[in-house]
């Protein structure tokens, strides 16, 4: 416990909380802060001026980052005939569909991301109570409800990041891993802004993106300058 706490003691001397960074100087400061001896996920979140009661201000959506996200994803496809062929044969681990849908009503939900083609979404209703409160259900979105999924498959397994606002306009993501070079979590993190920026409603007024932070999993976050993020285009 004295170890954790000391551990602890010393990042935080690291980060001055009262200090707003620039990206470039986060960018310097996030591999000082690696302290766990597995690879921590570099995080970001994001607070956005939005009132997501309105439907025309839900921020969601998807994007596939650069340099991917370092996490191992397994994919699940619900599709039939030539579809489900192509799904396999871009990667996906599972392909089904009322087989599928028997395997999670058993309780058995061994993947990330599901995705499925527009014609097999009723069927997925019967278990949409299962997968919405895992954040499971595909949606339009972020891509996962298409035609075309073999390129779904590849997005999910190359580095697709789905982002949704919670109540409070909050946004958490992770964008790769601190053993990447700082130069691919910076492109990665840029990604990623250009994303959220693009997505801004045109009812929300002022400033859009309010308050922004980066992290690593067992780190202190760094305050980044949210005026300097809303330039980036």
């Amino acid at each position: 416990m004295v170890k954790t706490t000391k551990r602890r003691e010393a990042l935080l001397a690291k980060v001055d909380k009262t200090k707003v960074y620039s990206l470039e100087e986060a960018m310097a400061i996030l591999p000082e802060l690696k302290s766990a001896k597995f690879d921590e996920t570099v995080e970001v979140a994001f607070n956005l001026n939005v009132d997501p009661r309105h439907a025309d201000q839900m921020i969601r959506g998807s994007v596939v980052l650069p340099h991917g996200t370092g996490k191992t994803v397994r994919v699940a496809v619900f599709a039939k005939d030539i579809k489900a062929d192509e799904a396999k044969a871009a990667g996906a681990d599972i392909v089904g569909s009322d087989d599928l849908i028997e395997q999670i009503q058993s309780g058995v939900i061994n993947f990330d991301i599901v995705i499925a083609t527009p014609d097999m979404m009723g069927v997925i209703g019967k278990v949409a109570r299962v997968l919405g409160p895992k954040g499971l259900m595909p949606n339009p979105k972020t891509g996962t409800v298409t035609m075309d999924v073999a390129t779904a498959v590849k997005n999910a397994k190359g580095g697709q990041v789905n982002f949704r606002v919670d109540k409070k306009g909050n946004i958490h993501a992770g964008i790769g891993k601190i053993s990447f070079k700082v130069d691919q979590i910076k492109e990665n993190f840029i990604k990623f802004v250009e994303t959220i920026n693009r997505a801004k409603p045109a009812s929300s007024k002022g400033r859009y993106i309010t308050n922004a932070a980066i992290s690593l999993t067992m780190s202190p976050s760094v305050k980044l300058n949210a005026q300097e993020l809303l330039e980036i285009k």
